[in-house]
């Protein structure tokens, strides 16, 4: 099944479920107002809407609905935690190659992660909204999942049963922030504003195939200002697993119903090219990874970061050719004063 949740003036919103095509959607009213609920009691409520998606997509809801996406907050409006990875190496691999620093051993056996605001999160139509356009303003195409109780110490294993939903991200960044917090050795703050999420958050059993051994097999499509700079597949090059992701957080907490983990962003690695220059066929999924190729084969970047007026558009089709989560559609916003 497919759900979201509709803007009503509230801080949580109005939790609808929404048709396999994304077409038409009907409220959750008698069995959920909000997703946290469902998630908080899922084996009890999530059966409900089960049912009440099927008649939906069978095209027999009473009340059902045209679906509206810009009229969505993020599926999980504000989370108990929002924790981001970085499970795709290449992309560590090419951030610090441009800078000419190798990657730690240890990178390759145990997840980077790290702590993101989850008091604020945005709808997959919202503007980014950004002080000042100096900071470096950058989007990054991710997959996020949302959990159930997931208990400490649990195994990888153990950890893929309690995904409930997945969904898609755009984890902006504010690059030019990010180098003076990392000096600290504290990490990432004010480098990493609001995140955004995709229109639906979606259950397992709608991928079918392409949901292995938690990983998604499917192409995350990125456009910039309307031109597409990344299909990038998600599935074969993911080096930790979501499993192994909420792994990792468990190995000292437990990780409660609605905490959000993040993939980190979808990156593949480039092919040899003519003349033995390495090319990247399938884009990329943030502007610092364009940067860092840049640099790497012309020894400085060209391509600059996101302007105001600028928009981003993050999508994923299934095998079928239709939208599975809907678009994250944004446009980067001045900070009103």
């Amino acid at each position: 099944m497919k759900l979201a949740t509709y803007k009503d003036g509230s801080r949580d919103g109005q939790l609808v479920v929404v048709s396999r095509d994304l077409a038409t959607a009907h409220y959750a009213t008698g069995i959920a107002d909000r997703l946290q609920q469902v998630l908080d009691d899922w084996g009890f409520l999530s059966p409900q809407l089960q049912d009440l998606s099927d008649t939906l997509n069978g095209g027999k809801a009473h009340h059902a609905f045209p679906f509206e996406p810009a009229r969505c907050m993020a599926p999980l409006p504000r989370a108990y935690q929002w924790a981001d990875g970085s499970a795709y190496i290449n992309h560590v691999e090419l951030v610090r190659a441009a800078r000419k620093a190798q990657v730690p051993e240890s990178y390759y056996t145990d997840p980077l992660m790290y702590q993101g605001g989850s008091d604020d999160l945005l709808g997959p139509c919202d503007d980014v909204v950004v002080a000042n356009e100096a900071w470096g303003i950058d989007f990054e195409a991710e997959i996020a999942v949302i959990t159930g109780d997931v208990p400490m110490g649990a195994t990888p294993e153990r950890a893929l049963d309690g995904i409930r939903l997945v969904m898609l991200a755009n984890d902006v960044s504010l690059r030019n922030l990010i180098p003076a917090e990392l000096a600290k050795g504290f990490g990432f703050f004010q480098s990493k504003p609001a995140t955004a999420f995709s229109p639906v958050a979606v259950t397992l059993d709608e991928f079918g195939g392409a949901w292995d051994g938690g990983r998604l097999h499917l192409t995350l499509q990125s456009s910039w200002n309307g031109r597409k700079v990344g299909m990038c597949d998600a599935g074969p090059e993911m080096t930790f697993h979501f499993g192994q992701l909420i792994a990792h957080i468990c190995r000292t907490r437990n990780v409660r119903a609605g905490s959000i983990v993040g993939s980190g962003t979808v990156s593949n690695k480039g092919v040899p090219g003519e003349r033995g220059r390495t090319q990247w066929p399938k884009g990329y999924s943030c502007i610092a990874e364009k940067r860092a190729i840049e640099t790497i084969q012309d020894g400085q970047p060209t391509t600059g970061f996101m302007k105001f007026g600028d928009t981003i558009r993050i999508e994923m089709r299934g095998r079928d050719g239709q939208s599975i989560f809907g678009a994250i559609d944004q446009t980067i916003a001045p900070l009103s004063r």
